[in-house]
């Protein structure tokens, strides 16, 4: 009776040796407690959706040109005690160049003789736009807590660049030349005949000084 009451104490003192050691090999490894004791189990992550559709757009814009940017952007907040606020950002962004194929009509095709003449709307800049998977911020100086509020500036600031670069560097004008060179084959095939692409004119008039 003594003899298997010895056993098992040793037993029971070989496990409690066995349990220790593997407590001591887990937060060694940064495990934490082993899972057989019920704790440093993963947690099961569920995600639910509730996806409403709100809106179904018809889109015929047809993209023929787009420009790439790349600007560094330094924003300042001038201030007269404290130091200036400063921000200095990377950002890359772009911007396309699109003719809206459904604002034309049947009145706006004539035909005359062997040539087709199409009225074309006038050509938009339909997208321009910062990517902010591109863009970072390079560098921050006595921002502290406007730092967000001057990052914002400075990108909204850099969008409205792109537009105006893009304007100022004939996006437009592309535009309709982009979209002779791939309409006109088309349109030429399709019909048989000579094609015509005709685009509102724009005339810029400069103020009577």
């Amino acid at each position: 009776m003594r003899l298997l009451s010895w056993v098992v104490r040793l037993l029971v003192l070989v496990l409690l040796i066995a349990g220790i050691q593997s407590i001591w090999s887990n937060f060694r490894s940064g495990n934490g407690v082993p899972n057989w004791f019920g704790f440093g189990l993963e947690n099961k992550t569920e995600t639910t959706h509730t996806l409403v559709l709100q809106e179904i757009s018809a889109m015929g814009k047809l993209e023929l040109v787009k420009y790439n940017f790349k600007d560094v952007v330094e924003r300042e907040v001038v201030k007269t005690f404290l130091p200036n606020a400063k921000a200095v950002l990377i950002v890359q962004g772009e911007a396309i160049g699109c003719v809206d194929l459904t604002q034309v009509e049947i009145a706006d095709i004539s035909s005359e003789d062997e040539t087709l003449v199409v009225n074309m709307p006038e050509p938009e800049l339909c997208v321009f736009k910062i990517d902010h998977s591109k863009s970072k911020i390079y560098n921050t100086e006595f921002a502290f807590s406007e730092e967000g509020k001057l990052v914002e500036e400075a990108y909204k600031d850099a969008e409205k660049q792109i537009l105006k670069s893009a304007q100022d560097m004939g996006i437009l004008e592309q535009t309709k030349e982009n979209a002779r060179k791939i309409l006109t084959p088309v349109l030429e095939k399709a019909s048989g005949k000579k094609v015509v692409l005709k685009f509102p004119m724009s005339v810029k008039i400069d103020k009577l000084r």
